[in-house]
């Protein structure tokens, strides 16, 4: 759907779904006499299909593998991290290159990454999920919380926190990304937009936003009567065992093993400035919890995320331009974005997911709803060549043909490079 007088109905119906929902992981916990966290804890020491003998299902793993290799073996790569769900199970867990080319540290399942801006996920994750609990009126207009966020014409006043989350301000593109980027405050910034130019009128177009949209950092902190993070933290990574995860800088260096940003073969220098947007791109995690963060949103864990909220957190509420660009764009059909969510039709499935992109960080994370099926990568570098793997998975396991997202024969073939010395942790 397109239009925002749609909401009402498609909330009607996310809470419709959550008549007679009762999480089957709960079931278990109250069956057995487990509490859930001991579920949880129980279901992470589970051991992680890391090596080509664990590697079971319909897509070919090992020849994926090679062309996963072959990609993160480019000069424009550091190291990479995978998981691969199939059919709501974690079937391939894979790291590949260095967390730093200065040091060779190697990559391993524990590194941690950025997520960029698959962090809006969780946003819309914990406004649907406060919306099924009550405690929040997605259809109100924004004006309604206290927030820093002004926009030309007062448009606060008529935009909903919906709209908000699926870039419908009407402000133009990434506004005033760069002045972010340039140390300046997030809340100064964002009573700024008053006077910023429009692409169209406000509730009417998608526009990618940052600062706008971590404006739901400061509602939903209200709404959960706490901390934006501690409120995603509390109710969304720690049920569903993601213990790596966390917000701003230190989420990320803090880490025993963490990926250094690089731009080829320059490692870069960290930038605060988009932890300071913490709905927008701060989370930082490794790909295990990455991994956890996909099936949950594939329904693999309905206590934590009921039906009700992956169908108010995934609905189609705004049409969109194209996504990425080349042949990848042309594949994707009737782009459109929800709730901190994108979604889009390839090969006539239906998918769902985000990509993310600071310096010296990329991400992306998609998945198939109806298959249960959806693949997370992550990398240290700026190149956008792995955005295609995800669609590589995916035609494995559709058993399609005809499309060679990993080909690199139009790329020149990389210096032999010298051999890389595992450092410790």
């Amino acid at each position: 759907m397109s239009e925002p007088r749609h909401l009402p109905l498609l909330f009607g119906l996310a809470a419709a779904l959550l008549v007679g929902w009762y999480g089957y992981r709960a079931l278990v916990g109250q069956q057995v006499g487990f509490p859930l966290e001991a579920v949880v804890e129980a279901e992470s020491l589970v051991p992680l299909p890391t090596e080509p003998d664990d590697w079971k299902g319909r897509i070919d793993y090992r020849g994926l593998d090679r062309d996963f290799a072959a990609l993160a073996a480019r000069p424009e790569m550091a190291g990479m991290a995978v998981a691969i769900i199939e059919d709501g199970d974690i079937r391939f867990v894979r790291t590949y290159g260095v967390t730093n080319k200065d040091s060779g540290e190697l990559v391993s399942p524990e590194t941690v990454f950025r997520w960029a801006s698959l962090s809006k996920g969780a946003a819309g994750s914990l406004a649907a999920k406060l919306s099924v609990d009550g405690k929040l009126d997605l259809d109100a207009p924004l004006s309604k919380w206290q927030s820093s966020l002004r926009l030309p014409g007062g448009a606060e006043s008529r935009i909903s926190l919906a709209q908000l989350l699926s870039h419908q301000t009407g402000l133009t593109k990434n506004a005033y990304d760069t002045k972010l980027e340039d140390g300046q405050s997030p809340g100064l910034l964002r009573a700024q937009l008053a006077a910023a130019p429009l692409q169209c009128v406000p509730g009417t177009c998608h526009s990618y936003q940052n600062i706008a949209f971590d404006t739901a950092s400061e509602i939903l902190g209200q709404a959960a009567g706490t901390l934006y993070s501690d409120a995603v933290q509390k109710q969304l990574f720690a049920p569903l065992g993601m213990k790596s995860a966390r917000f701003g800088m230190e989420g990320l260096t803090g880490a025993q093993s963490w990926a250094r940003p690089h731009r080829d073969d320059e490692v870069r220098t960290l930038s605060e400035s988009y932890w300071r947007v913490p709905a927008a791109a701060g989370v930082s995690s490794n790909i295990v919890d990455l991994a956890r963060w996909l099936r949950a949103q594939m329904g693999e864990n309905e206590d934590v995320l009921s039906p009700a909220t992956l169908t108010m957190a995934h609905a189609q509420l705004i049409r969109t331009g194209r996504v990425y660009g080349g042949d990848l764009a042309r594949a994707l059909g009737e782009p459109s974005y929800g709730l901190g969510w994108r979604s889009f039709n390839y090969s006539g499935r239906h998918l769902v997911g985000h990509s993310g992109a600071v310096d010296g960080f990329r991400a992306t994370m998609i998945f198939d709803p109806a298959t249960r099926t959806g693949v997370a990568v992550m990398w240290n570098s700026g190149w956008g060549r792995p955005f295609r793997m995800p669609f590589a998975v995916f035609d494995s396991y559709y058993g399609q043909v005809g499309n060679d997202w990993l080909d690199l024969s139009d790329l020149p073939l990389p210096d032999p490079a010298p051999p890389l010395v595992p450092v410790a942790n």
